[in-house]
C-alpha cells in the first residue's frame, strides 16, 4: 500500500479576497449601551463619528450600525425615567488589541466616552453611558 500524499491546494486570488471580506464582515464588535434618563424629556442620539480606539495602536474601528438609537441630527426622547438601551456594531478590532476606548468624536459638549474597556474573546460588551 502506497503512503497517502496530501495534495497541495492552490486558492485563486479572487477567492482569497472574497474570503477575507467575509471574515472582516463577520468579525464585528457589538457594544450594548445603557443610557440613564433622569427626566422623561432627556434625549439621546449617536454620531456616525463614534469609534472604538485601540489604546495601544490608536487604530479606529468605525461604527457600522446602530439599533434603537438615531444618528445625529435626530434625537430619541426618553419618555420615561430610567435605563434605555441601544446597540452599536463596529468594525473588528486589531487582533493584538487588549483594551480600547469607545469615543464619540464631536465638536460639542456631551459626547459619549467609555475609557479602557478590556477586550474579551466574544467581542460583545455592555457599557453604561
Amino acid at each position: 500500500m502506497e503512503p497517502f500524499i496530501k495534495p497541495k491546494i492552490i486558492i485563486d486570488e479572487d477567492v482569497q479576497k472574497q474570503l477575507k471580506e467575509v471574515t472582516d464582515v463577520e468579525a464585528q464588535v457589538i457594544v450594548h449601551c445603557s443610557f440613564y434618563a433622569s427626566s422623561p424629556l432627556d434625549r439621546f442620539r449617536i454620531w456616525p463619528t463614534t469609534y472604538l480606539i485601540d489604546r495601544e495602536s490608536g487604530q479606529k474601528s468605525r461604527l457600522l450600525h446602530a439599533e434603537n438609537v438615531p444618528f445625529s441630527p435626530y434625537w430619541k426622547i426618553a419618555e420615561t425615567v430610567g435605563k434605555h438601551q441601544f446597540t452599536l456594531v463596529f468594525e473588528r478590532l486589531n487582533r493584538s488589541c487588549s483594551s480600547f476606548d469607545l469615543v464619540e468624536v464631536i465638536a460639542e459638549a456631551g459626547a459619549f466616552e467609555v475609557r479602557d474597556i478590556m477586550r474579551n474573546q466574544t467581542d460583545v460588551y455592555n457599557v453604561d453611558l
